[in-house]
């Protein structure tokens, strides 16, 4: 029996269990802005502003290259973007206080309120109902007809998209599928101010953003901010690399969808304010049940890879967190506001460069920084000395080493998965570090030289020689 059971061990997998070390929340925001800054200029995104809260806290607001190139401008938590689609948020947190009010049914047919819709319902379909313009079920087309994305990006007003509404047609039956549509939206944001009895723009800056206290938040692009904090917008990137600066521009008609500019200290406190209604400690702007109600999914698409709130996106990270919120993209701007409300903690990104991945920017954010929201690690012993980016071509642009708890991280950049990518280092000597297996066991070492002020000069592996690239 005792050879058996000594066989039965041996063919066993052998685990070995390796605790990683949490950071704190310095070293944390350490790595993330060093890898932003990095993977920025990998992209070729002009500049970018970031915002990190964690409940009421601003855990972290900075910027990073230059909100205008041709005048050195640097971007920073306070440079005013275009948020496009993040507009929508702030058109259904309107329509849901409406019908808080009892001024609006979500069943309602969007008729109801507005008189001139006379859009032809597909076959088979009803008519498209307030419920489903939030969700994106109505089965309206994605835009009012005009070609306001290209060109010179010329919108359309009210008047000319009421003009040309009885002429479009919808594409699916209502509550089939789901359309992402900006007429959706754009029509929403007419049934606040029909509901309302006020002009869209004036509802929102009274009932929403004077409550919130988003003093540089704007239903329409402030033009009077352009060279001030507004940012120049540029294009996708060209075959050759390069980009293409754009005119601002204003969304008209269309703005309830996608006219809205921000900040990102502006919009860390409008998820600030959203985590104050979570915990019932806001003065009533909107009720907790509403906002709930407006994070749970309320369409499903057919193939179960889209879920949409009331306004709100519904998002399950390959970890299955769950996140709410939504993604913005207008010529020359990209955003993404990413909440994850069970955790009180929301990270924003904002670009100016159109074809930019914001949504994976803040992923790896916040897979940087939500170990040091659970940690109350105190490092046995300072390794800050080490910090800095080291050359590592041609194998890969640079490597960052961070202190990480009592080890020290490395991260090779570019790479859009900092965390999955990030190796382990011990200190075993004065100098002299060992990588960390996923077992625990240590591997090869890492040995640093030292200049004469006392600060690395490089560092090696297998015997070859990484330079230090910068402080």
């Amino acid at each position: 029996m005792r050879r058996i059971v000594l066989i039965l061990l041996l063919l066993a997998p052998v685990s070995f269990a390796a605790d990683k070390p949490k950071p704190t929340t310095a070293q944390a925001i350490e790595l993330a802005k060093r890898w932003l800054d990095a993977q920025r200029s990998y992209d070729g995104v002009p500049g970018m502003s970031v915002a990190v809260v964690s409940d009421q806290k601003e855990v972290w607001l900075d910027g990073s290259g230059m909100a205008d190139p041709a005048t050195q401008r640097a971007a920073n938590a306070d440079t005013l973007y275009s948020i496009c689609s993040v507009s929508k948020l702030f058109t259904s947190l309107a329509v849901m206080q409406l019908r808080d009010q009892g001024k609006l049914s979500l069943e309602d047919p969007v008729s109801k309120h507005l008189s001139w819709f006379r859009m032809k319902p597909a076959a088979e379909g009803r008519e498209a109902t307030i419920e489903g313009l939030l969700t994106h079920a109505a089965g309206l087309p994605r835009e009012a007809d005009y070609p306001y994305w290209s060109g010179s990006f010329d919108f359309p007003t009210h008047e000319q998209i009421v003009q040309r509404i009885g002429s479009q047609e919808a594409l699916y039956p209502s509550e089939r599928y789901f359309q992402y549509s900006n007429l959706g939206l754009t029509l929403a944001g007419e049934v606040v101010s029909a509901a309302s009895g006020q002009p869209y723009d004036q509802y929102v800056k009274q009932h929403l953003l004077a409550p919130i206290g988003l003093t540089s938040t704007y239903p329409e692009i402030p033009l009077e901010e352009k060279g001030k904090r507004l940012a120049v917008g540029y294009s996708a990137k060209r075959r050759d690399g390069t980009r293409a600066a754009l005119a601002p521009f204003q969304v008209k008609g269309v703005a309830p969808a996608a006219g809205y500019a921000s900040t990102a200290r502006d919009l860390a406190h409008f998820a600030e304010w959203q985590f104050r209604v979570l915990a019932n400690k806001d003065d009533k702007t909107i009720d907790p049940r509403t906002l709930r109600e407006m994070y749970r999914p309320h369409f499903v698409d057919p193939d179960f890879k889209t879920y949409w709130g009331l306004g709100f996106a519904v998002r399950k990270s390959d970890g299955d967190d769950v996140f709410v919120g939504h993604g913005g993209s207008c010529p020359g701007f990209r955003t993404d506001v990413r909440l994850k409300a069970d955790d009180k903690v929301g990270v924003i990104v904002l670009a100016n460069a159109s074809g930019v991945d914001v949504g994976g920017y803040s992923m790896a954010i916040y897979k940087i920084m939500a170990p040091a929201f659970t940690s109350d690690a105190k490092p046995a012993s300072d390794l800050s000395n080490f910090t800095g980016s080291y050359d590592s071509f041609p194998w890969d642009g640079e490597t960052i080493i961070v202190p990480w708890g009592d080890e020290l991280a490395g991260v090779s950049v570019p790479t859009m998965d900092p965390v999955k990518n990030m190796e382990r280092w011990r200190k075993v000597a004065d100098n002299k570090f060992q990588r960390v297996r996923d077992d625990g066991t240590l591997g090869e070492t890492m040995t640093f030289d030292i200049g004469p002020d006392g600060r690395p000069t490089k560092f090696w592996v297998f015997s070859n020689p990484s330079p230090r690239m910068n402080p």
